[in-house]
């Protein structure tokens, strides 16, 4: 599996790509493909279209959570005509109306735009996307120290509620190696997830992690993070998008971390 950084928060020194607060990766796998998130504009077409990856071809596109930071980019998508060979898979909760300060954070396309333009997939259960990645699906809370906690509003059955980010999901490929986790921002707990994904793959040996770990503070909650990450012996940490420095200052003192950022790609046996 390859696996190409199309958009983040980060740039690497060398690497003339542009780069948004916000996350689009490209998966290919034999000659299968697959887009993970489509960030906040259009920098993951433009990256994607100077990197010559041609995402014109029919591939799933993944959705790890509603948020316009992950998205937003669809209406790019839509506005060139390039939903109409693609198969779209999301949470049921994902294209609920988010509100953060009056602002809408939500994504820009409703599920009735999207199953006009594309095929739309809902599922809160995980869903296997080839013979060796799977959709999580909705996160279960393993952890005490990973809570869900609110991040704006919500409409839910006609009304508006906290929004716990129910949506929030992932991605996990699994080799004979082992496995290899995919994540978004990580709303639902990275531990939460990377748990998800050992009990769903029947596989405990970890290969790697990358994403956005949704960590800032140097507390009781990252310390804790540290101690689980450490003992799953994880190769290769790639926190980006959402994590601050100080989080990744912090994690750096007990394992080695690998620097990302758009452009950046990765090479999963």
């Amino acid at each position: 599996m390859k696996l190409t950084i199309l958009c983040d928060n980060n740039t690497m020194i060398d690497q003339y790509y542009l780069g948004e607060p916000a996350l689009s990766f490209y998966i290919e796998e034999g000659d299968q493909r697959l887009l993970f998130d489509t960030g906040y504009s259009d920098v993951f077409l433009r990256n994607a279209a100077s990197l010559q990856i041609d995402l014109t071809q029919p591939m799933d596109i993944v959705l790890s959570h509603g948020h316009n930071d992950h998205t937003r980019g669809l209406q790019w998508l839509k506005e060139k005509h390039l939903l109409a060979n693609k198969r779209i898979i999301a949470h049921p909760d994902t294209f609920n109306q988010k509100i953060m300060a009056s602002l809408d954070i939500g994504s820009p396309l409703s599920v009735q735009e999207l199953k006009a333009s594309s095929s739309l997939i809902l599922s809160k259960t995980p869903i296997k996307l080839n013979a060796s990645i799977t959709y999580l699906g909705e996160i279960p809370q393993h952890f005490s120290f990973e809570p869900r906690m609110p991040i704006g509003m919500t409409w839910h059955d006609h009304k508006l509620v906290p929004d716990l980010l129910l949506d929030d999901s992932a991605l996990v490929h699994q080799s004979s190696k082992g496995i290899f986790i995919i994540t978004g921002c990580s709303h639902s707990g990275i531990c939460n997830i990377i748990e998800t994904a050992k009990q769903l793959s029947s596989e405990s040996r970890i290969l790697g992690v990358i994403g956005g770990f949704h960590l800032f503070d140097v507390d009781e909650r990252l310390a804790q993070t540290i101690d689980y990450l450490k003992s799953n012996q994880i190769d290769l940490l790639a926190p980006c998008h959402c994590v601050s420095f100080h989080a990744k200052a912090e994690i750096s003192k007990s394992m080695r971390l690998i620097e990302v950022g758009s452009g950046a790609s990765l090479e999963i046996i």
